[in-house]
């Protein structure tokens, strides 16, 4: 499966984590334009001095770690597709260019079910998505979820106990479902 990864969902920290290694761990390819972790970085600045620097040192890796995810379709794509805010026409250009499955997004008023799957794409919030990969492979999901978890209290230097660390993060039902 493949899914383009909007840049909403790029950009807080935990939940970048978890989607990018359960792709390394092979559960879906990911997909991205170079608008859409330009957005990521720009969307950072807001963070502080230096938070852009360290995004785009992300991005890097990224791009490095990933170089077949990043897709550049043509113009003629994106003047045929229609959304509701046209500032997110490029990342539904992207996902048909990248020969996406499913958009991860969080803005669903935007990427309306009717014209996504006109184009053959369906779209989940990023806690349904991680949420049915666990129902796939628990065992994998639940230890790329352990390791970011581990890694956030090693940064922070506090305890950062599970369903509170994934609820922050946008992430209640896969939180709740790892818990139980």
């Amino acid at each position: 499966m493949k899914a383009l990864l909007d840049a909403c969902v790029l950009y807080p920290t935990v939940l970048r984590e978890i989607l990018i290694g359960v792709a390394r761990a092979g559960l879906y390819v990911p997909l991205w334009s170079d608008r859409i972790l330009e957005e990521w970085a720009r969307a950072v600045v807001k963070l502080g001095r230096g938070a852009e620097l360290v995004a785009r040192g992300e991005i890097a890796a990224l791009k490095a770690a990933f170089p077949a995810a990043c897709v550049a379709p043509r113009e003629a794509l994106a003047a045929r597709l229609w959304l509701p805010d046209p500032g997110d026409v490029h990342v539904l250009a992207a996902a048909v260019a990248g020969g996406a499955d499913v958009i991860v997004t969080f803005n669903a008023a935007d990427f309306p079910r009717g014209v996504l799957a006109e184009e053959g794409l369906g779209r989940e919030d990023p806690d349904r998505f991680l949420l049915a990969l666990w129902q796939g492979a628990p065992g994998t999901v639940a230890g790329v979820v352990e390791t970011v978890r581990a890694e956030a209290e090693r940064l922070s230097g506090e305890a950062q106990p599970l369903r509170p660390l994934l609820k922050r993060a946008k992430l209640p039902r896969l939180g709740k479902a790892l818990a139980g």
